[in-house]
C-alpha cells in the first residue's frame, strides 16, 4: 500500500496513525512538539521532524491541526507542502477549520496539481485509536473517492456533505450545536433538581422521549454525573470552534438569537472555567454564576 502522512500526531492524529498502520498502510509523520514524536517511538510508525520530510514520502497526507492558522502555514508556510509534496498528492484535512480557508488552500494546492479534501472527526480519541471516526468531508467525487481507502480505514461512517469547504461548515454547525444542548441540559438538569427529581433520573426519562440528545445519552452518562470530566476535548478547543461558528454567523448576516447566546456564554465561561479543563465543565457554568 502507498505511504500514507500524518502531520500533527496529537490525540486524534496519533489514533489515526496507529489505525491506519493496523490497517496495513505505510504510515510516516511527524509532530511540532518533539516530545509528541518521541511518544510514538516503537509503535511501528515512521516519525520524521519536518512537514517537508512528510511530503516527500507521502502522496496522500493526512492534516491534524488545531487550528485554521496552522493548518495555513503547514500547506502554504516555509518548507510546507505547497513547496514539498509533489504533483498529485491528495491533502485529508481532519481539522475543525474554517470554511473558507479550507477553499483558499485547496486553490491553491489545485493550482500546483495537488488536492485537498476537509474530512473532520467526530468520535474522540477513542475512536481514533479505534478506526471508528464520523466523518464530514467535502471535495470533488473523484478525489474523495480516491482517499476512499484512507478514509475507510479511520472511519465506521462517512458522509459526503458536498465540495471543498462543506465537510467544514457541517462540523462547525455540529460542535456549535453540541455547545448549546450542553447549556440547554445543564439548565434543565438544574431545573428538575430544584423540583425534586434527580438529574439521572431525569435523563432516563428524556432519553426514551424527543428530548434526548447525545449530550443526555452520551455526555452526562459518560463524563458528567460521574464527575469524570475526561473526555479528552478541552474548553480551549470548543470555545475554538464555537468562535469559528461566531465568524460563520457574522458572515451570513442571519440574525440567530439562540446561537449568539450560546456563543456569548461560552466565550464569558473564560473568566470561570480554565482552557485546559473538559468541555463538558461547562454545566458547571450557571453554578458557577455564569447563567
Amino acid at each position: 500500500m502507498n505511504t500514507v502522512g500524518v502531520i500533527g500526531l496529537g490525540n486524534m492524529g496519533r489514533g489515526m496513525a496507529l489505525s491506519l498502520r493496523r490497517r496495513g498502510f505505510p504510515v510516516v509523520g511527524t509532530d511540532a512538539a518533539e516530545q509528541t514524536r518521541r511518544n510514538l517511538a516503537g509503535e511501528g510508525i515512521e516519525v520524521v521532524d519536518s512537514v517537508a520530510r512528510v511530503a516527500k514520502r507521502a502522496r496522500v497526507i493526512i492534516l491534524s491541526l488545531p487550528t485554521a492558522a496552522i493548518v495555513t502555514q503547514v500547506v502554504s508556510g516555509p518548507e510546507g507542502l505547497l513547496e514539498n509534496a509533489g504533483q498529485g498528492t491528495l491533502i485529508i484535512d481532519t481539522s475543525t477549520s474554517h470554511p473558507e480557508t479550507t477553499r483558499q488552500l485547496a486553490r491553491q494546492l489545485n493550482e500546483a496539481g495537488m488536492a485537498l479534501i476537509d474530512a473532520p472527526v467526530s468520535g474522540g480519541a477513542k475512536g481514533a485509536i479505534a478506526g471508528e471516526l464520523t466523518m464530514l468531508i467535502g471535495g470533488s467525487d473523484a478525489d474523495v473517492a480516491r482517499a476512499e481507502p484512507v478514509l475507510s480505514a479511520l472511519s465506521a461512517k462517512r458522509v459526503r456533505i458536498g465540495e471543498v469547504g462543506a465537510g467544514h461548515v457541517a462540523k462547525i454547525a455540529n460542535n456549535l450545536m453540541v455547545a448549546a444542548h450542553l447549556l440547554a441540559a445543564s439548565e434543565v438538569a438544574r431545573l428538575a433538581e430544584g423540583a425534586g427529581v434527580p438529574t439521572d433520573r431525569l435523563f432516563e426519562g428524556i432519553n426514551v422521549c424527543s428530548g434526548r440528545s447525545a449530550v443526555t445519552q452520551v455526555n452526562f452518562p459518560t463524563w458528567i454525573l460521574n464527575g469524570a470530566f475526561n473526555s479528552g476535548f478541552t474548553m480551549k478547543l470548543m470555545r475554538k470552534d464555537v468562535r469559528l461558528a461566531a465568524e460563520l454567523i457574522a458572515q451570513t448576516g442571519f440574525a440567530l438569537p439562540l446561537l449568539t447566546e450560546a456563543v456569548r456564554l461560552w466565550d464569558s465561561s473564560a473568566e470561570s472555567i480554565a482552557d485546559n479543563e473538559d468541555f463538558n465543565c461547562i454545566v458547571e457554568l450557571g453554578k458557577l454564576g455564569g447563567t
